[in-house]
């Protein structure tokens, strides 16, 4: 004869998610085989090391070394248990040396001859969430050039900006714009236009090799860099280097009143990023010095702290 405890487990054994049953205290009456064999291959504790561990305690231990998914995991068991909620999600990474994994954890309530226990639920959610993840990268990169698009590159500059304001170091960004780019449609057509900035793009992407540099498509011909870490002297020789490298190009554009072939104007400004502002400023100055070079006649640099 099966007991109520015993269908329950061979229930439970049928299912692949990772499950364990806790008491109201937190402590693991029972894992499946999942679970077990989950911590067997991950090299974590053994079946019989597993039962009777309090479940809150390993959540605990690991928001003490930092683990902000465990300290919200254990913060979640306890609002069921308290009944201030009807269930509990956490979407979390588990990653191994091999390979990117994501679980999501779901903790349920439910009664058992009379004494309440807990479901807590792992369950494998890798496939989807690399999904979302590869829906988001094609949402944050611009399709004809492959950059970084301009929403990607008012992400990376917010977090630049915070970053730089934490550890005192400047930030300097570079915006570049393709001189006379219509002239070069009207001559060669749209298609040709397309390949110009290819082309530049691919200079920007290959020149940006740094650990803090960031270049995106900042919008219709032109592009930016951001330079992390990095004073004024030294973004002017990085990006000297840059313009020397697109007019190497050599792309023709002969009716171009500044030269015959593509040539860029680029504003660069740097900052020392503080609270009181806001990245906008950097954006701001930067584009003023754009419109220098360009008033000044083109295919050079405008730069200033």
């Amino acid at each position: 004869m099966v007991t109520s405890s015993g269908f329950l487990r061979l229930l439970l054994d049928t299912v692949s998610d990772n499950i364990a049953v806790i008491d109201d205290k937190g402590y693991i009456l029972y894992i499946n085989q999942s679970w077990n064999r989950f911590g067997q291959e991950n090299n974590l504790s053994l079946n019989e090391k597993w039962i009777g561990t309090n479940y809150l305690d390993v959540c605990e231990k690991a928001a003490i070394n930092g683990d902000k998914f465990g300290k919200m995991a254990a913060a979640g068991i306890r609002n069921v248990i308290q009944q201030k909620k009807i269930d509990f999600y956490l979407e979390y990474p588990c990653h191994s040396p091999d390979e990117t994994r994501w679980f999501m954890m779901r903790v349920t309530h439910f009664s058992h001859e009379g004494a309440p226990r807990f479901v807590i639920t792992h369950t494998n959610i890798t496939e989807r969430k690399l999904a979302e993840e590869r829906v988001l990268e094609l949402s944050r990169i611009d399709s004809l050039t492959n950059l970084p698009n301009r929403r990607f590159f008012d992400d990376f500059l917010h977090s630049e900006w915070s970053r730089c304001i934490r550890q005192g170091a400047p930030l300097s960004l570079a915006i570049i714009d393709i001189d006379h780019f219509k002239l070069l449609n009207d001559t060669f057509g749209h298609q040709a236009g397309d390949e110009c900035l290819k082309k530049v793009a691919h200079a920007l992407s290959s020149f940006a090799r740094r650990p803090g540099d960031f270049c995106a498509r900042y919008g219709g011909e032109e592009f930016s860099i951001v330079f992390s870490s990095t004073t004024l002297e030294q973004s002017k020789c990085l990006i000297e280097g840059l313009n020397d490298q697109i007019l190497g190009l050599k792309i023709p554009n002969p009716k171009s009143p500044t030269l015959p072939i593509l040539t860029v104007s680029i504003g660069l400004a740097s900052i020392q990023p503080n609270r009181k502002d806001k990245e906008g400023e950097l954006i701001h100055k930067a584009d003023e010095l754009l419109y220098t070079a360009k008033q000044c006649g083109r295919n050079q640099i405008s730069y200033a702290n």
